[in-house]
Parts: C-alpha cells; sequence; structure tokens
C-alpha cells in the first residue's frame, strides 16, 4: 500500500472510531440522564448546513459556527470549541480524503507536516478542556480576531499568490513542520488552520492547490483526535454537535454544486462583519466580573 493509502485508511480508520466513541458516550450520557439522546433542532441543522456550506467555499466553519451559537445562545461559551471539533469532524475528513486523493503533493512531507499538526493538536486539546469559562471566551475572542485578520488578507488580495513547487526545501519544511504543530495545538480553541495555512505555503512558494491536502488533512486528524478528548471530557454540546454533523453534509454537496453562482465577495463581507462583533463581545464577556458563572446544561 502507498503512503497515501495509508494516510486514507488511517483517516478512515480514525473516523470510524471517532464515530464509534460518540455513540457510546452519548449512549452513558442518556442512561446517567434517564432520558434519550437530544436531537438536533431545525436552527441546529441550519447552522451546520450554512457553516460547512461556507468552509467549503473557503469562507470557514469556525469562525461563522462561533457567531452562530452566540447570536442564538444555543451553547455555553466553554463548550463551543469542543463542540464545533466534535461536530464538524466527519465533514472535515470526508474533505480530506477527497483532496488527499487527486492532488499531488509529495507524499513524506505532507505525512510529517500532519504529524506535527496532531501532536500540537493533542496537546492543545487537553489544555483547552482544562480552561475555564472566562479563558475560554477571552481565547476565542482573540481567535476570532485572527480569524477576522486572515479573512481580510483574503478580501482585499493580500494573500500570497503562491508558487509552483509541490514540496518544500529543506529549510522551508523544517519551519512548517514547527508551524504546523503550532497550528494544530490553537486548532481546538478554535483557530481553524486552513487560513493561516494557505498563508504559510504561499510564503514558502508551493503551490496552492498542493496546499490543500496538507491543511485538510491535518485538520482531518486533529478534529478526530481532538474530538476523542472532548467527548471523554464531555466538553461539547450534544444537541448542537449532531446539528452541524447532519446538517453539515448536505451543505458540503450544495456548495459544490452552487459555488459558481453565489456571491462571495458580499458573504465574506457579511462574514467578516458578524465575526468581528462576536470576537468583540466575547471580550467583553470574559473580561466581566461574572465571566464564570456556568452556562444551561448541554
Amino acid at each position: 500500500m502507498t503512503l497515501v493509502g495509508t494516510l486514507i485508511g488511517a483517516l478512515v480508520a480514525g473516523g470510524a472510531f471517532f464515530l464509534l466513541r460518540w455513540v457510546l458516550e452519548a449512549r452513558q450520557i442518556s442512561s446517567e440522564r434517564g432520558a434519550a439522546s437530544p436531537m438536533p433542532t431545525p436552527l441546529g441543522l441550519l447552522i451546520g448546513f450554512v457553516t460547512n456550506f461556507f468552509d467549503t467555499l473557503g469562507i470557514g466553519s469556525f469562525a461563522t459556527t462561533t457567531a452562530a451559537f452566540r447570536l442564538f445562545r444555543l451553547v455555553p461559551d466553554e463548550l463551543i470549541p469542543g463542540t464545533i471539533i466534535v461536530g464538524d469532524a466527519l465533514t472535515v475528513l470526508a474533505q480530506a480524503v477527497l483532496f488527499i486523493s487527486v492532488v499531488e503533493v509529495d507524499p513524506l512531507q505532507m505525512t510529517a507536516l500532519i504529524a506535527v499538526c496532531v501532536a500540537g493538536g493533542w496537546l492543545g486539546t487537553g489544555i483547552v478542556t482544562r480552561l475555564s469559562r472566562r479563558a475560554i471566551q477571552l481565547g476565542i475572542g482573540i481567535a476570532l480576531i485572527v480569524a477576522a485578520v486572515f479573512m481580510a488578507f483574503g478580501m482585499f488580495g493580500l494573500t500570497p499568490p503562491g508558487g509552483t513547487a509541490r514540496a518544500l526545501t529543506p529549510a522551508a519544511f523544517v519551519l512548517a513542520l514547527a508551524i504546523n504543530f503550532a497550528l494544530g495545538a490553537l486548532l481546538p480553541l478554535g483557530v481553524g488552520n486552513y487560513a493561516p495555512s494557505l498563508v504559510l505555503f504561499s510564503l514558502l512558494g508551493m503551490d496552492l492547490k498542493a496546499a490543500f491536502p496538507i491543511m485538510m488533512g491535518s485538520g482531518a486528524f486533529v478534529a478526530t483526535v481532538a474530538g476523542v478528548r472532548f467527548l471523554s471530557a464531555r466538553r461539547f454540546h450534544q444537541r448542537s454537535a449532531l446539528g452541524l454533523t447532519l446538517g453539515g453534509i448536505p451543505g458540503v454537496m450544495a456548495a459544490v454544486w452552487l459555488v459558481k453562482s453565489l456571491p462571495l465577495q458580499a458573504l465574506r463581507v457579511l462574514v467578516l462583519a458578524v465575526v468581528v462583533y462576536v470576537s468583540v463581545t466575547l471580550l467583553r464577556s470574559g473580561m466581566s466580573r461574572d465571566a464564570d458563572v456556568p452556562g444551561p446544561p448541554a
């Protein structure tokens, strides 16, 4: 079996294990509460559809999902990172399998970059699952500001155009390993790795098409690994996570068919405005006296 085939097999196996772990955890929670697992609401399914639709178009899903959860008060702030990771894990995994299968890139470098990102994600998840509500609010608020900056780069054409290389030079590869580890550590807090990865690989002279399997593979592996840790710590909102998964799959399919007929620039401006607003409200909440008052149960 080729290295690419091994990566795809590992993704599928990881996704199956994650799904099994989620089912078992949901049953355990239902047994303890004496009630069936809550099913997603129509609003939750719509959020899953829209945010993953945006993700497929390159707008991103972390920031938009956080904005929706905050605006509609669906998920306590301290559960937002875990809910997004758990809810979007299978959707991101499907995207990663597709891109790794069809886009040519140096398999050894891709595997190493994904591995260090997963290591960073494992470390970052362990920290996030122990953070207080105040720390989560401040962390997500800062993460959204970072996301807004990268969104603005893309909107105003400030992202480097990239090169033609399908593999990095030794020096660039070492730098990419260090940065991909950091991106993996930040991903569980809600700092999506797509936009920073595109900037990174563009600056290093890589063909942007070759960057997609690396960044999507990294995101998928981190999501499944981190998702298991969030499940074990029960730092996620069950109903909303299900909404992201069940609504997200058709959202991805719709984006593939409709991508050529949508006013993407207008959508990006709207998303940017919402993200900035939500980041400000989160930072204000994190600095308030009642920041550590727990939210409603999952």
